[in-house]
């Protein structure tokens, strides 16, 4: 409830601060047309996100086929907007692969590089954009981009430190064998660094169409930027919304991106229009994912004999 009331808070403060009748004028410009479009389009990318996840978890060992990675999947979708914080999506998508996966660890290794694949696209994509357009921002815009660079790097130097200096003899012998597990996973997931090329590719390909996507809302709104500012703006907002203090980061994700579009010529309002729209297709498109795992559910249970199956 605290962070639904932080949603609701920012985008409060987002209609005091801007003409709020401006802003629904732009959002009622959106033909219905075009808003079952860029849903369709929103849900096809996810189809391409849920063949990625099965990769990745299969890389482990969990052997889920595909039907039920898709169920999982979409599962998470719906989780990551109606749960508290984005990790809500996970923990539901990892609880019901647990069920059916032959390798638990393999689920927990492939959901860990799922995630961190995502986040890697959005930075090298925000990191291409900022290369594209260097003239454009001001001095003081590029430190900051800069320095956000370089905690991120820190950030992941620090972790894996933290995890190759874990002292695992210190753990009890039940922990030291699912450490063993973990280990074999992470080794059989290493060996096939064309397979990480191809998920880090399915990620990058799925951020891609989500950018296009918002470009043709944006446009509808009376938004128009060039793409390579939209590549920059954009993958750094949706960054932005990982912060936990709103709900799925409705509201930090429009401000994110109102600021960062600003400099480049676009006016706050045409920003958090576009940014709501985008809110609406996740929520249709999280609901629809909820309504296709309940569906999928019926038509296709989870096995005993699958479940059974699984490494403990």
């Amino acid at each position: 409830m605290l962070q639904y009331g932080g949603s609701a808070l920012v985008l409060y403060l987002l209609f005091r601060l801007l003409p709020g009748r401006k802003v629904w004028q732009a959002l009622r410009l959106l033909p219905a047309r075009l808003w079952l479009l860029v849903l369709f389009g929103y849900l096809a990318a996810h189809c391409i996100g849920a063949a990625k996840y099965r990769l990745v978890l299969n890389l482990g060992g969990a052997g889920i086929n595909t039907r039920q990675a898709a169920r999982c999947y979409f599962a998470g979708l719906f989780g990551s907007l109606f749960l508290p914080s984005l990790i809500g999506g996970d923990i539901l998508r990892v609880a019901m692969a647990l069920r059916v996966a032959r390798s638990r660890a393999g689920v927990l290794l492939g959901s860990l590089v799922d995630r961190i694949s995502d986040f890697t696209a959005l930075a090298l994509l925000a990191g291409i954009g900022a290369a594209l357009v260097p003239g454009a921002l001001d001095p003081r815009s590029r430190k900051i981009f800069e320095l956000a660079g370089g905690i991120a790097i820190i950030a992941i130097a620090v972790v894996a430190s933290a995890i190759a200096m874990l002292p695992v003899r210190r753990f009890s012998y039940r922990m030291r064998r699912r450490f063993v597990r973990l280990r074999g996973a992470f080794h059989s997931t290493m060996k096939q660094p064309g397979a990480m090329l191809r998920a880090l590719s399915m990620s990058v390909t799925v951020q891609l169409i989500f950018i296009v996507l918002n470009i043709l809302l944006a446009d509808a709104c009376g938004l128009h930027l060039r793409f390579r500012i939209w590549l920059f703006a954009w993958p750094l907002a949706k960054l932005s919304a990982a912060i936990p203090i709103t709900q799925a980061g409705i509201g930090v994700r429009e401000a994110a991106l109102a600021a960062l579009l600003v400099p480049f010529g676009a006016t706050a309002v045409l920003a958090v229009a576009a940014g709501i729209a985008w809110d609406a297709i996740s929520l249709g498109g999280a609901i629809a994912g909820g309504i296709f795992a309940l569906l999928a559910g019926r038509l296709w249970p989870f096995s005993r004999s699958a479940s059974g199956a699984r490494i403990s």
